[in-house]
């Protein structure tokens, strides 16, 4: 069994797993940090849950991030060739800007300054370096201010609301 979760930000401190999804002996394939949104894979299947969050298999993983600014060719290109983080370059990501996804509200909401625009990228990595994502882009002059993880290997969150889940079988 294989269930997918639209989890994130804005969630209480004590909130858990079990505070959204009512099935048993299901567990996380990953991590979604505190500060980000998005697809979680649960699974009781423990050898699927290794194959989906081992960085050895490289699971490819797209999140849209907002960001502070405007990308340029050369922000995007330096992301598609690897950035150099204080743990080591990254991997090349694919990296586009797109236009702004049709989103829940966020709660808390991002903070917006008047005098600086923002912008979406859409980044898919095959590795899962610590909040690597918003690393890499404020690498490139570009600070994340919502990250939301779109899709997991052939998974992906969109038709789920916040704390909504669903079911299928793999």
């Amino acid at each position: 069994m294989q269930s997918q979760f639209s989890g994130g930000a804005g969630g209480e401190a004590r909130d858990t797993l079990a505070s959204f999804v009512d099935v048993p002996h299901v567990y996380p394939a990953g991590r979604l940090d505190k500060d980000s949104e998005g697809l979680l894979l649960l699974t009781d299947d423990g050898r699927l849950q290794a194959r989906i969050a081992e960085p050895r298999y490289k699971m490819p993983k797209t999140y849209l991030a907002q960001v502070e600014g405007v990308p340029n060719d050369e922000a995007i290109a330096a992301l598609q060739s690897g950035v150099r983080l204080k743990d080591g370059m990254t991997r090349p990501a694919d990296a586009k800007p797109v236009e702004p996804p049709e989103l829940w509200d966020r709660n808390p909401p991002i903070r917006f300054r008047k005098n600086v625009p923002d912008s979406w990228i859409a980044l898919r990595i095959t590795e899962g370096k610590n909040r690597q994502v918003r690393r890499m882009t404020a690498a490139v002059g570009l600070p994340t201010l919502r990250l939301i993880r779109w899709r997991i290997g052939d998974w992906s969150v969109e038709g789920l609301a916040p704390g909504e889940w669903r079911e299928v079988e793999v």
